[in-house]
Formats: C-alpha cells, structure tokens, sequence
C-alpha cells in the first residue's frame, strides 16, 4: 500500500539510496514504514479497548498520556524521514551505505530523531551522507557530541570554521583573539573557552600552538586556494598555528558545518607570515574547499 504522506518516492531512488534506506530498515526497523508503527498499532489497539469498555478503569490522565504518545512517535517519525531525504541528493555514486555498522545507524537515529530545527537537520544529513559516502569517517562519539550541540554552538563553531585553513588536519588560525578581524565575527575569548568546555576545540590561550619538523616546503589552502610555504631551512621546520585546535569531533565536523570564508583573513595570514620571514606563492590551480 502507497503512503501518500512518504516524503520520498521510493521508485525514483538510485541504488546507493536504496542501500542505504534498507541498511536503516534492518537496523531499525523500516523508516518509510514507520519504525514505531507496533508500538503506535499498540497504542491504538489500547486506546480501542479503552473506549470498548466504556472507559471505566482508564483516568483522563492515561488516555492524554496516550494521545501524548502518539504525537510524539509521529514527529520522531517525521524527524527521522526528514533527515534521510537530505541526506539522499548528497550520496555518491560510488558510495557504500552497505558498510555502515548497524549499531552506528541504530546510535544514529537514536540521536537524531528528537531534532525538528531545520538546520540542524541539515547538518544530521551531512553527516549520514557522509558516512554512507565513507564509512568510518564519523565516530559514535562525534555523533553523540552532535546530538549535546545546541544551535547557537553549531553556530558559533561555524563562524570559528572561517577561519581554519588546511594544513594537514583542518586548522583554524587564531593569532590574537583580540583583534577585530576576529571578535566582529563572534570570536572572542570568551566564545573560545566556551568552544573548549563543550569540547569541539583545545584552546591554548597562553603559548598557542605550532607545527614542528616540517620539510623545506608545504602546500596549503585556505578554502581551495592553495599556497606554498617555502621555509629558511632545508628541514626541520616549525609554523605557528595560533591559539587554536580542533579537537577529533571538531574535525570531523568542520568540513560539514557549512562555514565560509572570511574577507581579508587570507591576506591576513600571508601578512603574518611575511613577518617570519617565509617565502609564500600560489603555483597551484584551485581546488574543491575542504571546509
């Protein structure tokens, strides 16, 4: 029987999609037959019997505890429907949703099925997609550190992402918090030590951090845009990276988080860097951004 309310067709998917709808249906329990249907069918068989025998053992406050029920199992439901289809258009063609672990969807959606705001649902998506993508790329911890995050966090975060350049991990370059390149976007000093209790970034507030034993040159980018570091030494080079960075969960979150470059921060950068005397071109052509 067709359900006029499924918010994809089912005929219309791509094999990666329809692995992975059946990968969730095994783990729990079918998603666009709703995974709670027993429970519900359960609940309304009960509320029938109720009115079947007249209501006599039954208070007012047992029948709003089912209707209460009810409704909730629905927009679980719904969340979790809305979630899968934006994950959908994001998956790869050759992507492998079949490798997913079953206790990593189960933890999964578990977690996410509470969450109803639209853009953090959007994220939810991305990381599925991701994970069916390539699976092992997000831990069960990074998943349940998404499911602690509030909006304003993920938004936060992603105004810190701005500025995070790819220097082998992702790195957000925070030289002086101070500064107004950095606090008109909402990075302060006290939005990186909230950033470091919730425990999406280590802030070293004091000495900062750096890169150590680097070869004579690297290539990095800020947001597809490469650059070469040519460094003094032919070896055992160090960079400083700023006061910042990203913890495991952080990193598995920035490339996803949906942040955008920050006006003048790359020159800003290339500044810092001129003063200890590095060698700095753009040789090579853009690429895709990673965050």
């Amino acid at each position: 029987m067709s359900d006029s309310n499924a918010m994809i067709n089912l005929g219309d998917l791509t094999k990666p999609a329809t692995v992975l709808i059946e990968k969730i249906s095994d783990a729990i329990g079918g998603i666009f037959q709703p995974y709670q249907i027993k429970r519900i069918a359960h609940a309304e068989a009960e509320a029938g019997i109720i009115r079947a025998q007249g209501e006599i053992e039954v208070t007012d406050l047992q029948r709003r505890a089912m209707h209460r029920f009810i409704a909730e199992e629905a927009k679980k439901q719904q969340n979790i429907e809305s979630i899968t289809s934006q994950a959908i258009p994001q998956l790869e063609d050759n992507s492998q949703p079949q490798a997913i672990e079953e206790d990593w969807i189960s933890n999964f959606f578990d977690k996410c099925r509470i969450v109803s705001d639209q853009e953090m649902q959007q994220l939810w998506a991305r990381v599925l997609a991701g994970e069916a993508n390539t699976p092992g790329t997000y831990s069960k911890r990074t998943v349940n550190f998404l499911s602690s995050l509030d909006k304003q966090d993920a938004l936060l975060f992603n105004r810190l992402c701005g500025f995070a350049w790819q220097i082998g991990d992702i790195v957000p370059l925070i030289y002086d918090e101070q500064e107004s390149l950095y606090t008109e976007a909402g990075i302060n000093f006290n939005a990186l030590c909230h950033l470091d209790d919730i425990g999406l970034i280590s802030f070293g507030q004091f000495a900062g951090f750096r890169r150590t034993h680097l070869p004579k040159q690297i290539r990095i980018y800020y947001y597809g845009q490469p650059l070469l570091i040519d460094f003094p030494k032919p070896e055992d080079n160090e960079l400083q990276l700023g006061k910042v960075l990203l913890t495991q969960s952080g990193q598995q979150l920035a490339p996803i988080c949906g942040s955008q470059p920050v006006p003048q921060f790359h020159e800003y950068v290339l500044q810092k860097w001129n003063q200890q005397n590095l060698v700095l071109s753009s040789p090579y052509p853009r690429i895709t951004p990673a965050v």
